[in-house]
């Protein structure tokens, strides 16, 4: 009688794994895989909620290290298609790269030149033209005192006691400009250095930079969608600074055309101040109607003469927005005006002026990477299961739209 064959050994089951090799939870129990991704979701949005709350505060407090870069980040974006020009001229990349600063620095030199220095000019002449001032609102002041007086025998008649006037405190005297321009004046310097130093050398290594960051990834699918993200930022800052640029200084020339015709004093100062401050959407020709205002009360002695030139100025900044800067742009840079009154908001309280200026520029870049990368779903992940989403908008180049986690 012959011996039994020896057993089989017995295999161990292989647990399921996903397309990265990692183990997931078997299909007979969905609701532990469901626990699962709804925790990492949640880690996740709280993570970035936490980021949301201190970044703000983070960029305000390192405003001399943070904001001299977006500057430099967001100027080099926009210099992308002239580098890439000159290279195309068998030019080398720091050639060409010192050729785009130098030609920046120039172009910025002679419009700050144009504007700050018969500004500084003009408005010394503002403690001697109070009097002016003071007579042009004269009707406007006399009509505001009646009213005045009105509410105030009204409100005695009323009121049981008299008003009293409420304390003011005492405000410090603010230093000298010596002293302010001693105190902060090498700070300004070393910025401006470090901002072009950070140019120079982010256009210098923008080539081997972009053929590192594509040819870096592991599939071709994620190599061809980091050169479609990074070709669009590119186009999308640049043709937006690009065409805002040639409107503005077409606005700014028109502007100081129609004042030279008014007798209106250095008016290339005040056509660069409204092509500086037209940047800025909304507040920008607001501030710029102001500034006029208080030119053509210190310079005309009639107040409707003088209130014509913020009046001209605020006539051709709405045919500018409504019909020229529509017809020009389009409806390639869409965004949505809720966004950029946030986001004029939120940096010009972290950055000032600056910040303001960069609004929009930093708020295309942040919308193309979203558009890529995907947007967290808040929506999705309360009442679904997703947690990022895609969305192809009406003239995207994306042409997808993807739920991380489908019901179906």
């Amino acid at each position: 009688m012959s011996d039994p064959s020896p057993p089989a050994p017995s295999v161990a089951p292989v647990p399921p794994t996903d397309t990265l090799g990692y183990p997931v939870a078997p299909d007979s129990d969905p609701v532990i895989a469901l626990r699962r991704d709804r925790l990492l979701a949640a880690l996740t949005l709280t993570a970035g909620l936490g980021l949301m709350v201190g970044l703000p505060f983070a960029l305000k407090e390192g405003a001399e290290f943070f904001m001299p870069t977006a500057v430099a980040l967001v100027v080099s974006l926009a210099l992308i298609p002239l580098l890439e020009w000159l290279e195309r001229r068998r030019l080398p990349s720091a050639v060409a790269a010192l050729l785009c600063v130098v030609l920046f620095l120039i172009v910025a030199n002679i419009a700050l030149a144009a504007i700050v220095v018969p500004a500084t000019e003009f408005f010394r002449l503002l403690p001697t033209r109070i009097n002016r001032i003071q007579n042009n609102l004269a009707p406007l002041l006399d009509l505001y005192s009646s009213l005045e007086r009105y509410a105030n025998r009204t409100l005695r008649q009323i009121a049981s006691t008299p008003v009293r006037p409420s304390p003011t405190a005492a405000v410090a005297p603010p230093s000298s400009i010596v002293e302010l321009a001693a105190t902060s004046a090498p700070a300004v310097i070393v910025q401006v250095f470090y901002a072009i130093l950070v140019s120079f050398f982010f256009l210098s290594g923008w080539t081997r930079l972009r053929e590192r960051m594509i040819t870096e990834r592991a599939s071709f699918g994620g190599a061809m969608a980091t050169a479609r993200v990074l070709q669009e930022m590119v186009d999308d800052v640049s043709s937006y600074l690009g065409t805002i640029t040639a409107i503005n200084v077409a606005l700014g020339a028109i502007i100081a055309g129609a004042l030279h015709l008014l007798g209106m004093p250095f008016p290339l100062m005040w056509g660069g101040i409204v092509a500086l401050l037209n940047y800025i959407p909304y507040f920008g020709p607001v501030v710029a109607a102001l500034l006029l205002a208080v030119g053509g009360l210190m310079t005309f002695s009639d107040v409707w003469t003088a209130l014509a030139a913020p009046a001209i100025m605020y006539g051709a900044h709405l045919i500018e927005a409504n019909v020229v800067t529509p017809l020009i742009v389009g409806h390639r840079l869409t965004i949505n005006p809720v966004m950029i009154l946030i986001s004029i908001s939120f940096w010009g309280w972290v950055w000032g002026t600056v910040g303001a200026l960069l609004a929009v520029p930093i708020l295309i870049i942040v919308q193309t990477i979203l558009s890529a990368a995907g947007r967290p779903d808040i929506a999705g992940f309360l009442f679904e299961h997703g947690t990022l989403t895609r969305q192809k908008s009406g003239e995207g180049r994306s042409g997808w739209r993807l739920r991380e986690k489908d019901d179906e």
